[in-house]
């Protein structure tokens, strides 16, 4: 778990409500020129590849720095190439990183993507989370209906293509850490939950993601959700349309 906690940044980080991002056309335009600045240039004797991850690299280290550490996560991209995230903008160096003026686009393209998602998540945060008056029991149904939604907003966003079930374990992570949990607790929490129910090209059937919704409300309410007033996912629809 320490590992995974390494490499993933905690919702304060990435939490927009903490980390303005003022974005104008102007903004867009002085970006892209530093993007191109920073392209290193081809020398002899060194790879086609070498150029294109090296110019990926330099371009994090730009968004990063100018704008923060939520910026990290920009070339998440779907499916196998980008690691099972949400962007579509951006698949990885050696398919994305092209022409000056083509990558440089693609790139700006990819961080607004990535920061669109974050906004759509702390709205869908604030929407799910338990209120702060909510008994054990009625915690319980908030957190299995909460994790029920975000899997289910994760697979419509990333086609459940190869390694989408890496960012729906971030989203339920940031998930309990917007409701006060801390990175330990609520790492252990999705980890446990989501254990090995998930699989890179399977949308996974509603029952599947109702377990691991009902774990992980148990695990950190010690109740059951009451099962009169739940509330289902769209599931059932998306694993009949793959």
């Amino acid at each position: 778990m320490q590992n995974w906690l390494d490499y993933i940044l905690t919702w304060d980080q990435v939490d927009p409500a903490r980390n303005s991002f003022e974005w104008d056309e102007d903004e867009k335009a002085q970006v892209l020129l530093l993007a191109k600045e920073v392209l290193p240039v081809r020398y002899p004797g060194q790879e086609p590849r070498e150029v294109q991850y090296r110019s990926e690299a330099l371009l994090n280290a730009l968004f990063v720095g100018r704008y923060g550490l939520w910026a990290r996560h920009w070339r998440w991209g779907v499916g196998e190439g980008g690691g099972g995230g949400i962007v579509w903008s951006w698949c990885c160096a050696p398919h994305s990183v092209t022409t000056p003026d083509e990558t440089t686009a693609r790139a700006v393209a990819a961080l607004l993507e990535w920061r669109e998602w974050l906004e759509e998540l702390a709205d869908r945060f604030a929407e799910l989370a338990p209120p702060p008056d909510a008994d054990a029991e009625a915690r319980s149904w908030h957190v299995e209906r909460a994790a029920v939604r975000l899997v289910t907003l994760v697979v419509d966003r990333t086609n459940a293509e190869c390694g989408w079930y890496g960012l729906c374990k971030v989203t339920l992570f940031w998930f309990l850490m917007s409701t006060g949990m801390n990175d330990t607790e609520a790492a252990a929490a999705v980890l446990d939950a989501v254990g090995g129910r998930f699989a890179s090209w399977t949308t996974p059937k509603p029952a599947v993601v109702d377990t691991v919704g009902e774990r992980l409300a148990v695990a950190l309410t010690g109740r059951l959700p009451y099962r009169d007033h739940r509330e289902h996912s769209d599931l059932e629809e998306l694993h009949d349309r793959s």
